[in-house]
């Protein structure tokens, strides 16, 4: 596993996801830091959340929370992202494309992770570098997540970015 990487995590249906990827990841070794709003951070419980390797995130400002995480990634020696890729446990049409830009822009490799209740197991996929084709690369994320599924099988949509809806899905 890189030392910086953004990690997505799926699939993403319910409360348990967090703790089981948190517990999964601590049997294999890996410390991962992970996205929380920044209302978990105030008061008592912030410094025991950044121990559990929490980053704080204002919500309410979400304009420069791509480019702050992509710095956050490039000065940090070790920083392994954990981004839930759906942004929901609900059932949504796309993915949030957060991951793949924190991704591109701090020029990090992408680490596919999963529960899957099927099998009741989970883990952690390759690294590779993204291509800035949007759609061969989710090409690559949908065929690792073939078949899995996660702990609400009914929750859990198509994976699929906005962008590859667009004519020309070279990211830039």
């Amino acid at each position: 596993m890189p030392d910086r990487c953004v990690i997505i995590a799926a699939p993403h249906t319910t409360n348990w996801d967090f703790p089981l990827m948190l517990a999964h990841a601590r049997v294999c070794g890996v410390k991962l830091s992970w996205l929380g709003k920044d209302s978990l951070f105030r008061g008592p419980m912030g410094p025991i959340m950044r121990r559990f390797g929490g980053v704080a995130i204002d919500r309410s400002a979400p304009g420069g929370m791509v480019a702050a995480l992509a710095k956050e990634l490039n000065e940090r020696p070790v920083l392994r992202l954990l981004v839930p890729a759906e942004g929901t446990r609900s059932k949504t049409e796309y993915w949030k494309s957060g991951f793949y830009r924190i991704a591109q822009q701090a020029d990090v490799p992408l680490v596919l992770s999963f529960l899957d209740r099927s099998t009741r197991s989970g883990g952690f996929g390759r690294a590779f570098r993204l291509t800035g084709d949007v759609r061969a690369d989710m090409d690559v994320i949908r065929a690792f997540y073939d078949g899995k599924t996660g702990l609400k099988a009914d929750r859990v949509g198509p994976i699929r970015l906005r962008e590859e809806d667009a004519p020309d899905t070279s990211v830039a």
